[in-house]
């Protein structure tokens, strides 16, 4: 089963850093990996009450994840609608980095 999941995560990770040359989208890569090997972990994985646990605990850490990217992207897209990053942006005048450090922050 270890050698399995290994390959597999190998695979999608590989499928992942070569999105352009294989035409394949990130997320659809992942998606497949994490769900085969999710699939693999049940199926094999022994205790079936663990397996839930485990399983439970991966999908509440990812929807964690994926409500505060929405929340965040949606932040970003109102802000973008509104031109506010060409306005900050037309305001920045330094070509210095230092400069740009203590603007910014």
């Amino acid at each position: 089963m270890l050698t399995a999941l290994v390959i597999i995560f190998v695979l999608a990770y590989a499928s992942i850093a070569l999105e352009h040359p294989l035409k394949v989208n990130k997320s659809a890569s992942a998606l497949i990996g994490a769900g085969l090997l999710w699939t693999i972990y049940a199926l094999f994985g022994g205790d079936p009450h663990l397996v839930s646990k485990n399983l439970e605990e991966s999908v509440a850490a990812t929807a964690q994840i994926v409500f505060f990217l929405m929340g965040a992207m949606t932040i970003v897209e109102v802000v973008d609608a509104h031109n506010g990053f060409r306005v900050i942006t037309s305001r920045i005048k330094t070509t210095k980095l230092t400069s740009l450090l203590w603007l910014v922050g």
